[in-house]
């Protein structure tokens, strides 16, 4: 008599916590992980602009930058830091939103961190 076991495959298993067997325990100790100044003043400023963009009439455009913010926000806040290919798609929606940017200040504060 066999007993078939299943056949397990894991991935990309970093900053995971896990347990295997009946009596296995799992415990998670990962900490928010530092961010450095302009990171900081990043956030602040997501944070303000999405705050702003509450303010305004709702179109697709303003929607678009919204949910890139969003992104940008939670990015930073589980990272530290928001990566090259986050900040230049934030980067385009801010100058495709040159209007806006032009009406909100605090689109101007993001814009400015980013180098526009």
């Amino acid at each position: 008599m066999s007993t078939h076991e299943p056949d397990v495959t894991l991935g990309d298993v970093s900053h995971s916590t896990f347990a295997i067997g009946s009596h296995a325990r799992a415990e998670s100790h990962h900490g928010v992980p530092p961010r450095d100044t302009a990171s900081e003043e990043l956030l602040a400023a997501v944070r303000q602009l999405r705050s702003d963009l509450t303010r305004m009439r709702g179109t697709d455009q303003t929607a678009e930058l919204d949910a890139e913010l969003a992104e940008t926000e939670e990015e930073i806040t589980r990272t530290g830091e928001a990566g090259p290919t986050r900040l230049q798609r934030l980067r385009q929606l801010l100058t495709d939103s040159e209007a806006l940017v032009s009406l909100v200040a605090s689109a101007g504060t993001v814009a400015g961190l980013l180098g526009l």
